[in-house]
């Protein structure tokens, strides 16, 4: 029951699983929140098991609180503590603005957005048990600059990096660090879904100044700078990881 653990949503793939592993590396125990593919999710809990630490996996859409509730009550039966919350699992509905319908907007929003929220709440009651915790968001370029058909999901990170400072100030009293990292296009399945996915990557293999594309590790390597006790003092902030290319028009 010592050990500490880390709860990773949207873990069974891509970036979400990249950080859950580096986590088990680390010497974390695990949860692994899925909300379609549960054999991936049991490929990640594996992958995590072999690493000579503890897995949990647990289906559920973070866009709906009461599932929240039911995946923090499985935490404690499992483990009995958080000590690590990474916010990643993600969705959203990719049109025009004249496209969108209120059924888009309030999923992409309760996902994206309501689901930092009430995740956040939950893992903060752990935390103040164990004298404090982490929380880091993953957000992305759409949320500060205009992206084609990303209305519904840029709006929902804007959102993620506003919450990410309030939750910041109120959970600092118990001694819980905030943060966000932001993504340039990182070519994942994810990106998959983007209409004009040819042209995001395009883009960012020519014009980053950092000379490639953003890689999963890129994010990841952040993620768990903002994890550790060196960035203790960094607090509410979105550290954007996109090799420079928002500098540029």
């Amino acid at each position: 029951m010592s050990n500490k653990v880390a709860l990773v949503t949207g873990s069974s793939r891509g970036i979400g699983k990249a950080i859950a592993i580096r986590l088990a590396n680390e010497g974390y125990d695990i949860v692994i929140n899925y909300a379609r593919s549960k054999s991936a999710a049991l490929e990640a809990a594996a992958e995590i098991e072999a690493l000579g630490r503890k897995a949990l996996v647990v289906k559920a859409n973070v866009g709906k609180p009461e599932k929240i509730a039911e995946m923090f009550q499985e935490i404690d039966e499992a483990f009995g503590r958080l000590d690590i919350l990474v916010s990643n699992a993600a969705s959203g509905v990719l049109r025009p603005i004249m496209e969108l319908e209120e059924s888009h907007w309030d999923w992409t929003m309760d996902i994206n957005s309501k689901g930092l929220l009430f995740c956040a709440q939950e893992a903060a009651k752990r935390m103040e048990k164990n004298g404090g915790g982490k929380i880091v968001s993953l957000s992305s370029l759409g949320s500060i600059r205009y992206l084609k058909n990303y209305t519904t999901v840029g709006v929902s990170k804007a959102a993620v990096e506003s919450l990410t400072r309030y939750l910041a100030v109120e959970l600092a009293e118990k001694n819980i660090i905030v943060n966000a990292v932001s993504g340039g296009a990182v070519d994942t399945d994810a990106l998959k879904h983007f209409p004009n996915r040819e042209e995001l990557l395009d883009d960012a293999r020519k014009n980053t100044p950092a000379g490639r594309m953003v890689e999963p590790e890129d994010l990841v390597n952040t993620v768990m700078f903002l994890l550790s006790d060196q960035a203790s003092m960094i607090r509410g902030q979105t550290i954007i990881v996109d090799g420079g290319r928002s500098l540029l028009v």
